[in-house]
């Protein structure tokens, strides 16, 4: 067996060194280091990155090739081990992206899993349906364990940079509301309160702000439409229409507070079924509120539960005077967002916008209502790209419920019956009736926005009701061939 092994002999290169030749000897077992460190000993060269360029003369022989072939293998080592520094950058800058990563899949995971705990829930819920006593106050939506305080603090919602083409998309209705992540939705409403200098004129702390939202996050449900999206939008545009109408010149910075934070609360904790739901099904929230905007009532509750949190508290540092007139004109915003009470409001805005004045505080929270209104919903003042999946996720929920009030038999609204209802049956009447009569209102007392608030309904209503006439058309010319096939089944 012995007979097998050989003795390996070593590798020698020969270096001229100033005329004199330098022989250097090295084994199979050299690593990149050993080749550097035995170079540098032979040439007396510092460890210093250098080039080893080979120069030949004449016709090279076997030996001389082979020579330059090794010589070749040399060099490329030397590469190696000089460019370790690069290696280290580039492993570093490795690291960083996986960690982004990481940390981008532990938020998809967190945002699956609250899914599933709400998918969970309603299970049980409905479960729980055939098992009901016969009280009047059927079930609730309400989570006894409301997220009441951030269930990840601020290390874990990292600040965005925002580029100025960002900072600058976000003052205009155009935003696409579609491409953000949730945290990076969280860093854009925390550039809004620093911008419009709310953090600094209330001396908000920028920590407690950051967890104020990131609770704020937490207590909207993964609703199709009624949920964490939906409240950057409002907000978005309520902060769009504070920088068109330039709303700082106009109000005090105690309203801009008002419009901001009513807008990030207006909908939290909605449960995907609307206020007719509510009473009709007699639900714990229609009883608690005595059928009167139970919803709004809720989302009231809840937002001022959150600033109860001392480690949320935005408005811990106002005076009571001051909270209690912030608190009101919060509470008065909310609870102007039940489309009940859309024609009080608006009727009442039209009968002071003539005489409207800024320095009336009646005139400014007729104004402030309205406004709310129109940015809750203002989906069709962006552009089509941006607007048509809302009506989507506004359909689907509206099927959702429509489908539970036909298995509880309950009465069943026809704008939101599966069986009867369409996009363009759905938007038309809502554009003509309810948006573009609003938004004509506004621009009424703010002209210079009329081409970025108006134009886009106009176009949106135009082209709703040209997809209405085309499935008008089909729908007659499948009547029509089913007429003819009735007929020639008789003939036969």
């Amino acid at each position: 067996m012995g007979s097998s092994s050989s003795t390996y002999r070593p590798k020698y290169v020969y270096l001229d060194i100033g005329g004199r030749i330098q022989k250097v000897a090295f084994s199979k077992y050299c690593n990149s280091r050993d080749i550097m460190e035995l170079f540098c000993i032979a040439t007396g060269l510092p460890r210093t990155p250098y080039k080893v360029i080979p120069v030949t003369t004449g016709q090279q022989t076997e030996k001389e090739e082979l020579f330059q072939n090794l010589l070749a293998q040399v060099i490329e080592q030397f590469s190696r081990v000089f460019k370790i520094d690069e290696l280290k950058t580039d492993v570093d800058n490795h690291l960083a992206m996986l960690e982004k990563r990481v940390e981008l899949e532990g938020l998809k995971v967190a945002e699956i899993e609250k899914c599933k705990s709400d998918i969970k829930k309603m299970r049980d819920e409905m479960a729980a349906r055939s098992t009901r006593t016969n009280c009047p106050c059927k079930y609730s939506f309400l989570d006894e364990s409301k997220r009441l305080v951030p269930r990840r603090d601020v290390p874990a919602y990292p600040k965005y940079m925002l580029s100025q083409e960002t900072i600058e998309a976000l003052r205009k209705p155009t935003f696409d509301v579609w491409l953000w992540e949730p945290n990076e939705m969280l860093s854009c409403l925390e550039h809004m309160y620093h911008d419009l200098g709310l953090v600094k004129d209330f001396n908000i702390n920028p920590i407690t702000l950051k967890r104020w939202l990131l609770c704020i996050h937490d207590n909207y449900r993964n609703n199709p439409f009624h949920n964490f999206r939906h409240c950057f939008c409002v907000t978005q545009m309520m902060y769009s229409m504070i920088s068109l109408c330039s709303l700082q010149v106009k109000l005090s910075q105690m309203d801009i507070l008002i419009l901001m934070t009513a807008s990030v609360c207006h909908d939290l904790d909605h449960p995907g079924y609307n206020n007719t739901y509510q009473i009709n099904a007699r639900t714990e929230l229609a009883v608690r509120y005595n059928d009167i905007s139970p919803l709004e009532n809720h989302h009231c509750a809840v937002a001022f539960q959150i600033l109860a949190q001392p480690e949320c508290n935005i408005l811990s540092h106002v005076d009571k005077e001051q909270f209690k007139r912030i608190r009101q004109g919060i509470i008065t915003l909310i609870l102007a967002t039940d489309m009940a009470r859309h024609a009080e409001i608006l009727d009442a805005f039209k009968e002071i916008l003539d005489k409207f004045d800024y320095s009336n505080e009646e005139h400014v929270t007729q104004l402030k209502m309205v406004l709310i209104k129109c940015c809750d919903i203002s989906n069709e003042v962006r552009p089509m790209e941006v607007a048509e999946p809302w009506v989507d996720c506004l359909l689907e929920e509206y099927f959702m419920q429509s489908d539970r009030e036909k298995s509880e038999g309950l009465p069943v609204a026809p704008f939101m019956d599966r069986d009867k209802v369409t996009k363009p049956t759905a938007q038309i009447g809502f554009l003509k009736f309810v948006l573009i009569p609003m938004f004509e209102t506004v621009t009424k007392l703010f002209p210079e926005v009329e081409e970025v608030l108006l134009q886009p309904l106009w176009e949106s209503r135009d082209r709703y009701e040209e997809l209405k006439q085309i499935e008008d058309a089909v729908k007659e010319l499948q009547k029509k061939k089913n007429e003819s096939l009735a007929i020639g089944s008789k003939e036969k």
